[in-house]
C-alpha cells in the first residue's frame, strides 16, 4: 500500500479520534454545569463525523496507532447518538417550578446521609435534579 495513503489514514484516524474527544470534553463539561442544550443537534453531528472519519481511515488504509484511534473515535463517537436515540426524555405534565413548595421525598445528600424534604422547610434550599442525557 503506498506509503501517503497510509498517512493519510492515520491521520483521518488520529483526526477522528481528536474531534470526538474534544466533543466528549465539552459535552461532560456542559453536563457538570447543567447546561447541555436542548437541540443537540451540533453535538449528534460532530459525534457522528468521529465514526464516519474513523471508517475512511480503514477504508483509505492506516498504521497500526492510526487504526486504533479510528476505533475508538467509532466506538465513542457511536455512543451517544445511540444514546439519544433510545432516551427521550419528556417534562412532566406539572413539573416543579421555582418558588413551588417541593413534594415529600427521601434522598442521598453529598455526605452520604439520609435526609426528607421536610427537614428542609424553613430553609432555602436549590435542589438539582439531574440525568444528564442518558
Amino acid at each position: 500500500m503506498n506509503i501517503t495513503r497510509k498517512k493519510l489514514g492515520t491521520s483521518l484516524g488520529v483526526f477522528a479520534f481528536a474531534l470526538v474527544a474534544a466533543t466528549v470534553v465539552i459535552w461532560f463539561r456542559l453536563a457538570n454545569q447543567v447546561a447541555i442544550p436542548e437541540d443537540r443537534t451540533l453535538f449528534v453531528v460532530f459525534f457522528l463525523l468521529g465514526p464516519v472519519m474513523g471508517v475512511a481511515a480503514f477504508i483509505v488504509g492506516t498504521r497500526w496507532f492510526g487504526g486504533v484511534a479510528a476505533v475508538i473515535a467509532i466506538l465513542v463517537g457511536l455512543f451517544l447518538p445511540f444514546t439519544v436515540a433510545i432516551s427521550r426524555q419528556e417534562v412532566a405534565e406539572n413539573p416543579i417550578s421555582v418558588g413551588d413548595t417541593i413534594p415529600y421525598f427521601v434522598a442521598i445528600d453529598d455526605e452520604s446521609n439520609r435526609f426528607t424534604s421536610d427537614s428542609l422547610y424553613g430553609t432555602p434550599v436549590l435542589i438539582k435534579f439531574f440525568r444528564a442525557h442518558w
